[in-house]
């Protein structure tokens, strides 16, 4: 049984920051748009090479499903950094999102209370000064078909408007293009039947959001 995919996201266009001090710690929240866990890791590493000299760098970051998401408080008391700044994340009903905020510690402690909501605050601030946009889902598929059918083809996917076509020649001629996902099945059926069964539609990724 296929899971159902989520129609339309909310996310962020490009990076952007927020600073805030607190009893002379300066804090600095950054939102990143990423597409997936590895996108995350490589920003992380870069930013702890960049501020190597920070004592924490807390983050949280969140894909389409509501599971799919870690936190860290990255030496701060537990509960008062990762799981905010996730909140914050929530707060927006954002996806495929990243923030990580950097701590210069001021030399006053802060109590876990206040603490927790800075770390809030900072996330809050950076996702209020970026570009929230909705993004649409889409599947990439491949059609492969005979040359007879060249102009059938480039029929049906007008008739559903594809994005991002990309044509390719092996034996037969090759498209690769994407689809709402509901449109799929409707798409595959029509090339099936001017066809008769010649044309052949598979799906090669879900979850492409655009």
């Amino acid at each position: 049984m296929k899971t159902q995919q989520v129609k339309e996201i909310k996310t962020i266009i490009k990076t952007s920051e927020f600073q805030l001090k607190e009893k002379g710690s300066l804090f600095i929240g950054r939102v990143f748009p990423i597409q997936n866990i590895e996108e995350a890791e490589t920003i992380l590493s870069e930013t702890r090479k960049k501020h190597y000299d920070a004592t924490h760098n807390c983050y949280a970051y969140k894909f389409i499903e509501d599971e799919s998401f870690k936190y860290s408080d990255d030496g701060e008391p537990n509960g008062t950094a990762g799981i905010r700044i996730l909140n914050a994340i929530k707060h927006f009903n954002l996806s495929n999102v990243l923030i990580i905020s950097t701590r210069y510690y001021g030399g006053t402690k802060l109590g876990v209370g206040p603490l927790g909501k800075t770390y809030y605050n900072s996330a809050f601030g950076a996702i209020e000064n970026a570009t929230i946009v909705a993004k649409n889902n889409y599947s990439k598929i491949n059609i492969d078909f005979g040359y007879d059918f060249i102009s059938d083809v480039h029929h049906f996917i007008n008739t559903y408007k594809v994005k991002n076509i990309n044509n390719l020649f092996s034996e037969n001629p090759q498209i690769e293009c994407l689809i709402k996902p509901e449109l799929v099945d409707k798409l595959t059926e029509d090339l099936l039947i001017v066809s008769s069964g010649k044309i052949y539609v598979k799906i090669l990724e879900d979850s492409i959001y655009l």
